[in-house]
């Protein structure tokens, strides 16, 4: 009998995924695809809604009443956190909200949040309502680093930019554009040197990068669950809330942040649940935790966040090669910094028709990104990617250069800036 060879043990987990037919999917940074693990645990959920109606709170398999603590002792490793640093709760956004109704003192001397220009815009957009909320003019008392080239950010340029008037800083921990890792352990130290407080946007890192909360004490930190965790459209977010916070009240009180022996007390006084379970609000949906927890089964059964990294790093090493081989004499560069303690789970390529480029490899059967004003985002998923089509999607878009001119590329509109 001959011998059958070494198993890849991602094959078994690459075909847990609903992967599109005669398509390489690398467009896994803003939408992951659906696996069979998280359907199975959402039709499990639907099920026990139409099966036990309210009793699911209680009777269902898991009961709804304390899942999303479950699921957040699942997630908290992926963070190096402690579990009860972690809530597994509302979205991006909402929660960073939250977190800075209960950290940012508007009455401090230093009211000053600093920021940077390259973050998700609907990161800006919170800090800027937020101010304004609490009687500050965002023109005076937000703050935004400086980008040297428009893609990426300095750590000496965000330390110096920590003024004596900054009581609060925000950036991502992955450059949703660039793919910029950045060092959040000397950006916080660098912060709590200066008695500033500090949090991150883990959106484009968590799944594709190996944190360590436990260690580097950040005091915050909020994040998405569709992109790398393949949570779903519009998935529930997640938090972090460093424990030397916990004696703070809840900026946004809401009735599930009351502590579970008291939740359905009622009673008016807010009475919040320790760590981070106290910065939950409303009901949490059980319909949009249910994938979330079975990807995060996947990803235990991976090795963990150490062998998704791993994975990861495999998979752009590979992509990187390819690129700089196939692509470099086409006008494509690499703005996403080489070092593996730099930069995330994706490449981006900036190239001039960017756009139209974008819109030949979908023709060509490659699910790229495109983000303004000329960047190709590749994000080779760890569970779902192999080397072999990296290295397939730059042939094919090798073979786009050499067979077509930019001006007949397709004509689709390039969105506004």
């Amino acid at each position: 009998m001959s011998n059958p060879g070494p198993v890849d043990p991602w094959a078994r987990l690459r075909a847990e995924f609903y992967l599109p037919p005669d398509q390489i999917y690398l467009d896994g940074n803003s939408l992951g695809l659906l696996s069979r693990r998280a359907e199975q645990k959402l039709l499990q959920a639907t099920a026990d809604w139409r099966r036990l109606g309210v009793d699911g709170w209680t009777e269902a398999k898991p009961a709804w009443l304390d899942w999303t603590e479950r699921v957040a002792a699942q997630l908290a490793p992926l963070l190096g956190a402690a579990p009860d640093e972690v809530a597994v709760t509302g979205q991006t956004t909402v929660n960073l909200h939250q977190l800075l109704a209960t950290l940012y003192d508007p009455a401090a001397p230093r009211r000053t949040i600093l920021a940077d220009p390259l973050n998700f815009a609907s990161d800006l957009h919170a800090l800027q309502s937020h101010l304004s909320l609490r009687g500050l003019d965002p023109a005076i008392h937000l703050k935004l680093a400086p980008t040297r080239d428009g893609m990426t950010l300095r750590t000496e340029d965000l330390v110096a930019a920590m003024t004596p008037e900054v009581q609060l800083a925000l950036f991502p921990a992955v450059l949703f554009a660039s793919g910029q890792l950045l060092d959040l352990e000397k950006l916080t130290r660098a912060a709590h040197e200066r008695g500033i407080l500090i949090g991150f946007d883990c959106s484009h890192s968590i799944g594709a990068v190996a944190h360590d909360f436990g260690r580097i004490a950040p005091d915050f930190a909020c994040w998405c669950h569709y992109k790398y965790l393949n949570a779903g459209p519009g998935a529930i977010g997640g938090l972090y809330l460093n424990r030397r916070h916990f004696h703070r009240p809840p900026g946004l009180a809401g009735w599930w942040g009351v502590r579970a022996d008291r939740r359905f007390a009622m009673h008016a006084a807010h009475e919040p649940a320790a760590g981070a379970a106290g910065l939950h609000i409303g009901t949490p949906s059980m319909l949009a935790l249910a994938p979330l927890a079975g990807s995060l089964e996947l990803i235990a059964e991976a090795g963990g966040v150490a062998a998704l990294r791993a994975r990861s790093l495999a998979l752009t090493h590979a992509l990187r090669a390819e690129i700089e081989r196939e692509l470099s004499p086409h006008g494509f560069t690499v703005v996403t910094p080489r070092p593996d303690s730099e930069h995330g789970g994706h490449l981006a390529l900036a190239h001039p028709d960017a756009w139209r480029i974008c819109q030949a490899l979908k023709a060509a059967g490659v699910v790229p990104d495109f983000r303004p004003p000329n960047l190709i985002r590749l994000a080779p998923a760890p569970l779902c990617n192999t080397e072999d089509e990296c290295r397939e999607a730059v042939f094919r878009l090798r073979t786009i250069m050499l067979e077509r001119r930019p001006e007949s590329f397709p004509p689709s509109a390039q969105p506004a800036p």
